[in-house]
């Protein structure tokens, strides 16, 4: 099935959604280095702009994404609606997040929670995309669509 938001037959969505997906994880773990001691208050500042590099990424992904979704149908459409609840959650916790640390920039306990639910939900969000692809063949061009 060929996706409508692709650019020379491939599917844009897959391919920015990694700046996210990596953005956020790379804070969770700035954010553990940070909180056991390690590498002082840069890491905390890093930790503050990668999530926004991701909530930035997110949004951008989710454009070309939500393109995708609407073409969808059946059983595609319903693992494709959880893996949008999924990452839009994922987006919220992050954002929230990157709220809390603007108003008190040292990583507090809320905002670090946020983010492990956050890293969770790309986590299931990521592994329901997976299902898309790899099971139901969403945005897999067929050998017959790629004859024509």
């Amino acid at each position: 099935m060929r996706t409508p938001a692709s650019v020379g037959k491939h599917p844009i969505h897959p391919m920015v959604v990694a700046f996210p997906i990596g953005l956020w994880v790379f804070s969770l773990i700035l954010d553990v280095l940070y909180i056991i001691g390690w590498g002082g208050d840069i890491l905390n500042d890093v930790s503050y702009y990668a999530i926004l590099g991701g909530i930035i990424g997110a949004v951008f992904a989710a454009v070309p994404g939500f393109v995708d979704y609407l073409s969808l149908q059946g059983h595609s459409k319903t693992i494709a609606t959880w893996h949008l609840i999924a990452n839009v959650s994922a987006l919220g916790m992050f954002a929230i997040s990157f709220a809390l640390r603007a108003v008190d920039r040292p990583v507090l306990t809320a905002p670090l929670i946020l983010s492990l639910i956050g890293v969770a939900l790309i986590g299931v969000g990521g592994w329901l995309g997976g299902e898309l692809v790899y099971v139901h063949g969403v945005a897999v061009e067929s050998p017959e669509e790629h004859e024509h």
